[in-house]
């Protein structure tokens, strides 16, 4: 039996937003090994997630299915893009998308560990979510917060290019300064 071709990081994470912010659970069969972990260390206090989720099927039932249930106008980030060859890549995130029941808007950020496969296809083997963030918005700031990220580089955004797009926000300011921590100021 032939081994699948090899997949690189970045078409992993690709489709990994592909699956997540499109509702498109079957697509995480191209990110996730079938015996994969999932772990969310969650600093947030007005979002759910359950701590430890094993296994592909159940990864996509917890952040495609159910987030889908919830959440709709989904727009992710990865503010650095993982090297061509790589078996393990972290980087922060960003995140917009509003409530489907109450139209209010959800914008937060945090940070992605991963871990992929040695062999081929080198799919995810451990996906670690930290939510930093996760600032709640009313409906009436949709248009200036989506705006903001339908005009930042999809999914391969940059600190520079959040903070410099960014709406004259407050509610936004906990989330901009953690993505700016680490700025040189340059």
């Amino acid at each position: 039996m032939s081994q699948p071709p090899p997949l690189s990081p970045e078409t992993v994470l690709r489709g990994y937003f592909h699956a997540k912010d499109e509702n498109r659970p079957h697509v995480l069969a191209r990110v996730f090994a079938l015996d994969a972990n999932l772990t969310v260390i969650n600093n947030a206090i007005n979002i759910e997630f359950p701590a430890q989720t094993n296994g592909q099927e159940a990864i996509a039932e917890v952040l495609v299915s159910r987030f889908n249930q919830t959440y709709e106008n989904i727009y992710s980030f990865y503010l650095a893009s993982p090297p061509a060859r790589a078996s393990a890549f972290s980087c922060d995130w960003l995140v917009g998308m509003t409530e489907k029941e109450s139209k209010n808007v959800r914008v937060g950020c945090g940070r992605y560990d991963w871990t992929f496969q040695a062999a081929s296809p080198h799919l995810a083997s451990r996906l670690v979510v930290t939510i930093e963030v996760m600032q709640l918005l009313p409906a009436s700031q949709f248009g200036p917060v989506f705006s903001w990220l339908q005009q930042l580089n999809y999914p391969w955004s940059s600190t520079a290019q959040v903070k410099g797009l960014a709406p004259n926000v407050q509610l936004l300011a906990p989330v901009l300064q953690y993505v700016a921590r680490n700025d040189d100021g340059v």
